[in-house]
């Protein structure tokens, strides 16, 4: 998912990572959309989760350099298996104002959209739990 920041020309990849059992966010990036935000997404996972998880994908070409490929299952939206995250971006589109296309309350600094983007994560994760 995207967003931006200051301007429309300033694109923002929210990258985002969610364990379909308890359906929690479990990894959580903001950049551009290269191999290396893909490895610090990669790198936010809990250690668990990098050595047991399978990571089903859209077939982004980033995901193939960065994820190793025992981790990792590209895989089309008739699948299924990316529904979850489907769900939970627009979820977060609805949830947090600035994240909304068209919107007059969008961010000016990116630690701002960052901080607003894991304050509602934390919320969710946190509302999961109880």
């Amino acid at each position: 998912m995207w967003s931006y920041v200051g301007s429309k020309e300033n694109k923002e990849w929210i990258w985002l990572a969610i364990d379909v059992t308890t359906r929690e966010i479990v990894g959580v990036y903001v950049g551009d959309r290269s191999s290396q935000s893909a490895k610090q997404l990669w790198l936010s996972l809990p250690p668990v989760y990098r050595q047991c998880a399978i990571c089903y994908t859209d077939f982004w070409e980033s995901y193939e350099r960065v994820l190793p490929s025992t981790r990792h299952k590209p895989v089309g939206k008739d699948s299924g298996k990316t529904s979850y995250i489907e769900r939970f971006n627009n979820t977060l589109r609805q949830r947090v104002g600035r994240l909304v296309r068209k919107t007059l309350s969008f961010s000016k600094m990116l630690d701002n959209h960052i901080g607003a983007i894991w304050y509602f994560v934390h919320h969710y994760n946190a509302k999961l739990r109880s």
